[in-house]
């Protein structure tokens, strides 16, 4: 039997779900590592390039996210994390849903599917390097979708920039005013602790062997602060002071408007900062919300039970092919196995394996409710984008796909194993790890590869011998740009030098084209012919 809405209310309000964002290297990974450390979902934290004697991270699995340390596939966690009111001793049980994302830049289309099934994430900047390109461009999809964003000033046990700095930078950057919730006592490279802005007290931190552990915490008043740190302390006062006096204290009504940002500092290798993380998570984020559906069929979170398939992965265990579909619930209680609607086909969907997934480990979900994250399994019939429901029929948006900037033919080493070959491509396809184009005179045997990134096209060739045992090449193709056309425009398009038009699996159909250059001669000698922009064009 289903929730009653007042149930499913009292879990929607205790949930917070986020994914972090951040350059490649910025440390998302570590972090994901440290915030399962402090709920104690782990006994030791990871680490990415691990030294002698201190394991990888649980949350990086594929063979090339180990060797190249970085993230390749989104995985997501849920876990409980307990908060004590310090006055009256009540707690509070609040349950967080972590959607840890790739942060190389060649796969941000999966950062961005994933950022469409958050409430909120979190900036992840490198102390020393401050915003770079693709952190900019991951904060330009927050702004678009009005997701908050929490700043996490990481690696301040590292040489780097000073506070004012880094805040100037955001401001002048992106137009976000950062709020720091607390304040560094020592300069980065020296991270003592932090000064508590709200309470002006002092937070100092303790190493622990190679920051394997929960780091322990001391809480100093401002008097014994000062004679601890002398002039480091000093320092961190007088410069929050000055941002008070510039507005620059946290507002909540601001934070949720996409105005302001909530900025803690810390090390996510020390797990210095990871604890004042998690509870501004779960004071300040917002908690799932009501999502609008198509022809003004909305869902509110009380509703029945309704839910967006956001990420389709495979290959995840090399004994089984399995296939699982990440949803982000939006309504109403989920219960493992209730046959649901899946909206694309009008067919019934059986949900009896469901899980919830970090890194390779899974573990059965039998119920969940708006905000959390569930894998199917076997969920062959599922891509991103996907709406499933119970009762009144519902669909959401579909989730745009990224504008790709590479493209490569791509072939099977031996005609024998075309079927091999035409069944793996039809997964991948499926599964958003490249888009696939087709027209007429290239044939079915050699389908054009399209994606934000050369790495794409690794994964491609990598999974494609591992899973299907299908060798492939790979052939770069001379373009660099794509555009959304039509049918009308199609056969024109085609005549023009430096143009080709091919359709993607979803029906689009996209003119590929050399360079800006020949973009904009054509586009001014032809102004009827469609091309338009797709998102997140970087031109």
């Amino acid at each position: 039997m289903s929730a009653s809405p007042d149930t499913v209310a009292r879990e929607v309000a205790r949930r917070r779900t986020f994914a972090i964002i951040s350059h490649p290297d910025a440390g998302k990974s570590t972090m994901t590592e440290a915030l399962a450390l402090h709920a104690r979902m782990i006994s030791e934290a990871g680490a990415i390039h691990g030294k002698a004697g201190r394991k990888s991270t649980v949350s990086d699995w594929m063979e090339m996210e180990k060797a190249r340390g970085i993230s390749v596939s989104s995985t997501a966690l849920q876990f409980n994390y307990t908060i004590s009111d310090p006055d009256t001793g009540d707690t509070e049980v609040a349950v967080i849903n972590l959607v840890d994302t790739p942060g190389h830049a060649d796969f941000s289309e999966d950062t961005y599917r994933v950022l469409t099934a958050v409430d909120a994430a979190v900036m992840l900047i490198d102390a020393a390097k401050g915003l770079e390109p693709q952190t900019l461009k991951l904060f330009q999809v927050c702004r678009h979708r009005g997701v908050p964003v929490i700043t996490v000033v990481n690696k301040w046990d590292r040489p780097g920039r000073t506070p004012l700095e880094l805040i100037d930078e955001i401001s002048e950057r992106i137009g976000l005013t950062p709020t720091p919730l607390y304040f560094p006592v020592g300069i980065a490279g020296d991270f003592r602790g932090v000064l508590d802005r709200r309470t002006g007290e002092y937070i100092r931190f303790t190493r622990t062997a190679g920051g394997a552990t929960i780091a322990p915490e001391e809480l100093l008043t401002a008097d014994a602060a000062a004679v601890r740190e002398g002039d480091e302390w000093t320092a961190a006062v007088e410069e929050s002071d000055l941002l008070s006096e510039m507005g620059q204290d946290h507002d909540e009504e601001l934070f949720l408007a996409g105005e302001t940002s909530p900025m803690i500092f810390a090390s996510a290798a020390l797990n210095f900062g990871v604890r004042q993380l998690l509870e501004a998570l779960v004071e300040l984020a917002p908690p799932p919300a009501g999502r609008e559906g198509i022809d003004h069929h909305d869902r509110e979170v009380t509703d029945p039970f309704s839910a967006v398939v956001f990420k389709v992965q495979a290959g995840m265990d090399s004994s089984h092919r399995d296939r699982l579909a990440y949803m982000r619930i939006v309504s109403g209680e989920f219960e493992r196995g209730m046959v649901v609607t899946h909206a694309q086909t009008g067919k019934p969907f059986a949900t009896k394996y469901a899980q919830a997934v970090f890194g390779r480990d899974r573990s059965t979900v039998d119920t969940a409710y708006p905000g959390d994250v569930v894998g199917l399994v076997n969920a062959m019939a599922l891509a991103p984008g996907d709406t499933l429901y119970t009762d009144e029929a519902v669909e959401f948006p579909p989730i745009p796909s990224f504008a790709p900037e590479h493209f490569a033919v791509l072939r099977a080493e031996s005609a024998g194993k075309y079927k091999q070959f035409r069944k793996a491509m039809d997964q991948l396809d499926s599964e958003g790890v490249v888009q696939v184009l087709r027209n007429e005179i290239r044939g079915d045997a050699s389908p054009v590869l399209a994606a934000v990134g050369p790495m794409q096209f690794e994964v491609v060739t990598a999974r494609m011998k591992s899973e299907f045992g299908v060798e492939t090449s790979i052939q770069n193709l001379p373009y660099s740009l794509a555009r959304r056309t039509d049918a009308d425009s199609a056969a024109d398009l085609g005549r023009q030098r430096g143009v080709e038009v091919f359709t993607r699996s979803d029906g689009v159909m996209l003119a590929l084209v050399s360079d800006k250059w020949r973009l904009q001669y054509i586009e001014k000698e032809h102004p009827t012919l469609t091309l338009e922009p797709l998102v997140a064009t970087a031109d």
